[in-house]
């Protein structure tokens, strides 16, 4: 069975993207691992370069910075990395700049892919999520958070990432997937406030013209992590390859679960969820198969 990881970054540094760490994390059970290194302001293609793998394959690709609507250059890039994949790949896993899956889940990831080998009707694997929030510490529990998505497909040059790169489709349509009892710990939303307020100003950029984001982002220096609904501790484990980053940690961010800011309805519908596991209206990307 072959196996090629994929991913795209830009600006690494600048933004305090935890890419070497999300790469790791899932490097021991990939054969080749694609990176699409967009022309940055700092030195990402260097960091990059010095990972200690010969299995690592770097495309150098520019953004078009032209593109400021729904976030789509993001999907373009994610392309670049998928069509340098080789022709003969079984599975291509899909893992994104701020996203780490736990060697725990390696066993289970790998027995599920070569399970799933040769059943053609089968185009992706969906991992549950957790989104970290403010710190190491919390994960978002509202329903602002997708619980799922595809991170495995197949080497079909007829998939496409989707959107600003939140999942893939084939010809447009829904992918039909199976789903996993794996991971994927999203850190997006842990870094200091002053890089995460910094990322904001130029992340809203993908998505919208210089009027909006100046309407809607604070012209501020550091994040606000307290406006946020509702949190939870967590109580689990990090990957290893996260261990150093976590400890030079130089920020503090601390949240009582206790204080929910969510309204009536919401809070109905998550007594709801809590009791069938079903997450009224939630939007689904894929075709789940039992």
């Amino acid at each position: 069975m072959k196996v090629v990881g994929f991913s795209f970054v830009k600006n690494a540094i600048k933004y305090d993207y935890p890419i070497v760490e999300a790469i790791q994390s899932i490097l021991p059970i990939c054969n080749t691992f694609v990176v699409a290194v967009g022309k940055s302001e700092d030195e990402t293609l260097q960091l990059i370069q010095s990972i200690p793998s010969d299995k690592i394959q770097i495309i150098e690709t520019v953004w078009d910075d032209r593109l400021r609507e729904g976030g789509q250059v993001l999907a373009i890039e994610t392309n670049k990395a998928f069509d340098a994949i080789v022709d003969d790949a079984d599975w291509c896993f899909y893992i994104q700049g701020d996203e780490l899956v736990h060697e725990k889940d390696w066993p289970h990831i790998q027995k599920q892919m070569l399970r799933y080998k040769d059943e053609v009707e089968i185009e992706g694997l969906l991992f549950n999520y957790r989104h970290f929030y403010g710190s190491y510490d919390y994960i978002g529990n509202s329903r602002r958070w997708y619980r799922k998505e595809i991170r495995i497909v197949r080497k079909d040059k007829a998939i496409r990432s989707y959107k600003d790169a939140q999942g893939f489709r084939k010809h447009g349509q829904k992918l039909k997937v199976k789903q996993l009892d794996a991971y994927i710990h999203h850190y997006g939303w842990v870094k200091h406030p002053q890089q995460q307020q910094l990322k904001q100003r130029s992340f809203n950029k993908l998505w919208h013209d210089d009027t909006w984001v100046d309407n809607h982002v604070a012209d501020v220096t550091s994040f606000d992590y307290s406006k946020i609904d509702s949190l939870e501790k967590f109580e689990g484990t990090h990957p290893k390859v996260m261990q150093e980053r976590i400890a030079k940690m130089n920020w503090q961010f601390n949240f009582d679960p206790t204080q929910q800011k969510k309204s009536l309805k919401e809070k109905l519908s998550n007594s709801f969820e809590q009791l069938t596991g079903y997450r009224i209206g939630e939007y689904k990307n894929y075709i789940l198969l039992k």
